[in-house]
């Protein structure tokens, strides 16, 4: 696959750090394209099929930035933006979220280097034994995607939040949200 960072298929070198305010603009487009609209159909995580509207604005993004238990991990390629991912830090483990690949460079194993890099994050970082996610149950292949990385369902489910637009636009009325959970070993 062409990504504009190289030789055909390559992954791109991704360089990690905490995100900072002034990226919060690259930061609401890359999620967004991910997970809505057309542009998000170039990858195979888009809920486009799901969901209209947004999925994070600027005001979200900025308030995520401000906590002090929350660390929005960038992935930088060439001085660009092209991955990111929310942590929560609490006394249950991590929870990792906003998972945000490039449309055009998913399929390269970019997001096993960035879940690998959360995972190292949450274990020697902060001390988290534990990561959580929630995944909507409308999509086996990304619930087998995290399966194949040693995630396991712990059977609880949670209603999509109806009337809540900064979810998104549902365009369905059987929404609802599987959690995964992995042990971290020490020594990641």
């Amino acid at each position: 696959m062409q990504n504009g960072w190289g030789v055909p298929g390559e992954r791109p070198k991704i360089e990690f750090r905490a995100a900072v305010a002034s990226d919060v603009p690259a930061l609401v487009a890359l999620v967004n394209a991910c997970y809505r609209g057309d542009s998000s159909r170039q990858g195979w995580t888009t809920e486009a099929d799901f969901l209209d509207g947004q999925r994070v604005d600027a005001d979200t993004m900025t308030e995520l930035l401000g906590r002090t238990n929350t660390l929005v991990l960038v992935g930088e390629s060439e001085g660009e933006i092209v991955t990111c991912c929310e942590l929560q830090r609490s006394i249950n483990g991590a929870y990792f979220g906003m998972f945000s690949v490039r449309p055009e460079l998913q399929g390269a194993g970019l997001g096993r280097v960035v879940l690998a890099e959360a995972e190292r994050t949450a274990a020697l970082e902060w001390g988290c034994r534990l990561m959580r996610m929630k995944v909507l149950k409308q999509r086996p292949e990304l619930i087998a995607w995290y399966e194949r990385r040693g995630y396991t369902s712990t059977g609880k489910t949670e209603p999509f939040p109806y009337g809540d637009e900064a979810f998104g636009l549902p365009r369905q009325d059987d929404l609802a949200f599987v959690e995964l959970t992995r042990e971290l070993p020490a020594d990641l």
